[in-house]
Parts: structure tokens; C-alpha cells; sequence
């Protein structure tokens, strides 16, 4: 066993399955980016058997990334594998992720498969997938609730088939943490042929043990990979949390005795990137990437840091990335240093075209806000991440009008698949009529199940307002988000960048948890 713990990162396959979190090609691959820069050992790009747009994803993120391992997951068939590899060939490094589910349930319930005839696909599939490439990843879905004799047998044999990592998911959360180390103990104690193989935990977080589980898996399991997400993103109460984890084994180095290859000062801007990207906003007490994480408001625990840091921090906030000095730039600021500071922040733009275009935007807003911070450019090249091409709708112009006593009133003129309209509606505040005015000529039908606003940067009235709307219709469900001095106009941006979501038509398939 190494003693190294490999990061595999599954943000943008994983945790884009959280229901409103499908990003377009241009937001993975900068996200993809911001974890190379992080230095994940493993980016699961996407599953791209599940469509066009997810092999897209794949191809791209594995052409232009070179010191990350590029995976791609695949159901155990030979389709899947087969269109994994063909993304995956322009990967500098490139695995397969091959799965199929075990537990007698799935068998049953999901597979209507015996379990002779998931052994034998289970083994056919990686036996495949190592003739299209060197390295393969095996999960058996549903693992922890598997028959142990069952899976001992299954794992034995696509190890013996050329499987270099046996990953044992905890598909629903349902593990406790010593049984689930016990558990991957017993495994390869039992299996002869174990030590051929990298083994790895994927826990999911429904139970809110996700973190505890992989690291018992680790120190108790002999785990050396944990798959995990920026922010713990992922379907339903999400997955383990990559900064959680990164930051346990590093602070405590003295119990697992682990070396992690990532940059933690990437940590922040990555969950950042992909907080501001996907909408979902991360709770204040978050833990390492929360606004409070660092915060300390008790007089005893402020007077403690001040004479020694280490009184009430395990941490370092400066180490996770978190900066005191956030102000980078304002309106006297030049195209080279704007140019500069999307380069640090890890957003690259294909052409000077696109830089042209997003310094325009960024002067605009210096001219209504005096101070531009990180966060501000983040949502600036965020909220023009839809390509003209994908922008069937598109925010022209819009003014409203709410006095006390008088009911609000909103005016709005939107482009629509290359015509323009002008609409009007009242509401019960100016929010409510400017997305009445939208929904009268965009007639989507979309039922609104969630609305929120963030502040961008704290500590001003001046701060740009994040606003994330999340639409479902017919089963879809789609989050847009939309930034802005004015939280009117944001609400307006963000309505119409989950419409033109809901517009592509993206397929998602449901995959291995």
C-alpha cells in the first residue's frame, strides 16, 4: 500500500446528478481546470454513453486536461465502455470506470438479472475495458448492502480480469462508519488477489456520515482512493465532502499517516467556481468552505486567536485559500490586469474575442460598482457562460416600478429564439411581475421550486446579488443563476437561464452512486 491518498474527483459526473446541477460543456471544463490546479489525482469527467452533450463534456475535458487522470464512467456493457474510450482518446491519462450493481435487491429489483449473470457480465466488462485501456476502475453499485461471499466473488475476478481499482460504493448512505471499515477490512482479507488492486470508498452523505465513513474506510479498510465532490455536491443529501476529507488527513497526519497531493490553497476557489456554476450556495457553517468557518464572534475565543491563532484554529484560513485581501480590481483597472486575474482565478477564454467581451462587461459593472472582487468576475464570466448558439432566451431590457400601497409593476423586453418582445405585468413585488411578464410570453409551463438570493460579497449594500431560480417541467429539473447590482435584473437573468436550460434538452442518465 502507498502511502498516498488518491483524490478522485466525481464533481462533474457525481455531483452534477443533484437535481438542477447539469452544466454545459464550457462551465465542467472550467471547473475541470480549477481541480487540476487543485492537483486532483482523478476528475471523473462524465458518463458519456448517457448522451451527445455528456461525451462532448468527456472528449473536451480530456483533451485540454494533462497532469489529471481523465475517467469516464460506463455501465458494464460493451456500448458504454466502447464510447468511454473513444472520449477518452485524447486524454494525456485516461481510465474507465466500469459498474454494475450486486446486492440482491438492485439484482432483483433493478436488473431483473441472476447473479451468475451479473458475475459473468461484471467479468466480460472489465476483460473489455482493458483491451481499450490500461487503467479500469470496477464498483459494484449498491456494494455495502451486497452478500460479502457474493461480492468477495465478483471482485476476485475482475481483478483477476486486469481491474487496477475496486471502488465499494455506499450507494444510499446507509453505512456507519467502524462497520464499513470492518467491512472493506474483511473484503480484502478475503479476497487473495486484493493486492493487485488500488481499493477505493465512494460514500454517499444520507445520513450525514459520508466524510466518517471514507475516512473509516481508509484508516479501518485499507483504503487509498476516496471519490468524493467540491462542496459534498451530489443527489439527494449529496456525496463526501473533498475539502472535508483533504483537510482531515492533512490535519491529521499524526492518525492516518497520509500524504495528499492537493494544492489546499485551490480548495476555496474551486468551491467557489462551483457553488457560483451549479447555484448551490454553500452554508455559512460549512466546514472549511462555509463564510463562518473561520469566523469566531465569542469574546473568549476572539481574545484566545489573538494571542494565539492555534487556541480556536486547527487551520490555517490562508492554507484552504481563503484571503483577507479579496479587492482586486475597479474601474481605472486595465484589460491586462483583467486578463491576468482571470488567468489566477483559472478561467480561460479560447479566443480575445471572449476576453474583449468579458472585460466589456466587467467595466460596466466597475461604472455601478466601485470595488470588483473575486466573486463579482467569477459570476460576471458565469452569468455569460451560455453560448450564443445555446442563448434561445436572452434579457434585453427591464424596469419596474413598486411604491407603498400601490401593487408592483414590471416591464421587460427579452429575445426569444431571435425575435423580440416586450411584455409587462404586475405582481406582488417587483420580482413576482418581472417573471409574470417573461412567463406570459414564454408560455414554458415551468413550475418555480426554488428562488434564492446570495449575496456575492458581504460587508456592502454595494454587493452584487446571486440569484438562483430552479424550474421543473415534464420530470426535468433545472437550476439558472444570474448576477447583478440590481436583484430585479438577477432574477430576471437567472428566470431565463433556467428557461434556455430547459430549452437544450439535455438527456441525463442516472448512474452509479
Amino acid at each position: 500500500m502507498t502511502d498516498k491518498l488518491i483524490i478522485f474527483d466525481t464533481t462533474l459526473r457525481d455531483g452534477e446528478q443533484s437535481p438542477g446541477a447539469s452544466m454545459t460543456r464550457d462551465e465542467k471544463l472550467r471547473i475541470a481546470r480549477q481541480l487540476e490546479r487543485l492537483r486532483v489525482d482523478v476528475i471523473e469527467a462524465g458518463f458519456a454513453a448517457s448522451s451527445n452533450g455528456d461525451f462532448e463534456c468527456v472528449r473536451s475535458i480530456a483533451a485540454h486536461i494533462k497532469e489529471s487522470i481523465v475517467c469516464s464512467l460506463a455501465r458494464a456493457n460493451d456500448r458504454d465502455i466502447s464510447r468511454a474510450a473513444e472520449a477518452l482518446k485524447p486524454a494525456a491519462r485516461a481510465r474507465i470506470h466500469t459498474f454494475i450493481a450486486t446486492s440482491a435487491l438492485h439484482m432483483e429489483k433493478k436488473l431483473r438479472m441472476t447473479p451468475d449473470q451479473v458475475f459473468e457480465q461484471a467479468r466480460l466488462s472489465v476483460r473489455f475495458a482493458r483491451k481499450l485501456c490500461d487503467d479500469v476502475e470496477f464498483s459494484p453499485e449498491d456494494g455495502y448492502r451486497s452478500d460479502p461471499d457474493f461480492l468477495c466473488r465478483v471482485l476476485e475476478t475482475v481483478i483477476a480480469e486486469g481491474a487496477t481499482t475496486i471502488n465499494i460504493p455506499d450507494t444510499v448512505g446507509y453505512a456507519i462508519p467502524e462497520l464499513y471499515g470492518q467491512f472493506l477490512r474483511h473484503l480484502r482479507e478475503r479476497i487473495p488477489n486484493s493486492d493487485k488492486a488500488i481499493w477505493s470508498v465512494h460514500c454517499h452523505n444520507d445520513l450525514g456520515m459520508a466524510v466518517a465513513n471514507s475516512l473509516a474506510g481508509v484508516k479501518l479498510g485499507g483504503a487509498r482512493q476516496v471519490e468524493c465532490t467540491i462542496n459534498g455536491l451530489g443527489e439527494r443529501a449529496g456525496n463526501c465532502s473533498l475539502e472535508e476529507v483533504v483537510m482531515a488527513v492533512r490535519t491529521r497526519r499524526d492518525y492516518f499517516g497520509l500524504d495528499v497531493g492537493i494544492d489546499t490553497t485551490q480548495i476555496v476557489p474551486a468551491s467557489r467556481m462551483v457553488s457560483q456554476t451549479t447555484g448551490f450556495v454553500v452554508q455559512p457553517n460549512k466546514a472549511v468552505v462555509g463564510a463562518n468557518a473561520f469566523a469566531h464572534a465569542s469574546g473568549i475565543h476572539q481574545d484566545g486567536v489573538l494571542k494565539a491563532r492555534d487556541t480556536y484554529e486547527i487551520m490555517r484560513a490562508e492554507d484552504v485559500g481563503w484571503s483577507a485581501n479579496k479587492i482586486v480590481l475597479g474601474k481605472l483597472s486595465g484589460r491586462n490586469a483583467f486578463k491576468q486575474r482571470l488567468q489566477e482565478l483559472g478561467i480561460e477564454m479560447e479566443s480575445e474575442a471572449e476576453i474583449n467581451a468579458a472585460f466589456a462587461r466587467f467595466k460596466d459593472l466597475a461604472d455601478r460598482k466601485s470595488e470588483i472582487f473575486d466573486e463579482d468576475i467569477l459570476a460576471l464570466v458565469g452569468d455569460e457562460s451560455v453560448t450564443p448558439d445555446e442563448e434561445h432566451y436572452r434579457l434585453l431590457a427591464l424596469s419596474q416600478r413598486s411604491e407603498t400601497g400601490e401593487r408592483p409593476f414590471a416591464k421587460v423586453a427579452f429575445a426569444m429564439g431571435g425575435r423580440e418582445f416586450h411584455t409587462e405585468a404586475h405582481g406582488n413585488g417587483p420580482v413576482d411581475a418581472s417573471l409574470k411578464a417573461i412567463e406570459s410570453q414564454a408560455k414554458s409551463g415551468a413550475e418555480l421550486v426554488l428562488y434564492s438570493v446570495n449575496a456575492i460579497t458581504s460587508g456592502s449594500t454595494e454587493s452584487q446579488g446571486e440569484v438562483t431560480v430552479r424550474l421543473q417541467h415534464g420530470g426535468r429539473v433545472v437550476n439558472g443563476v444570474g448576477a447583478d447590482p440590481d436583484i430585479v435584473v438577477a432574477s430576471a437573468k437567472a428566470y431565463l437561464s433556467a428557461l434556455n436550460k430547459l430549452h437544450s434538452k439535455v438527456d441525463r442518465v442516472a448512474a452509479q452512486g
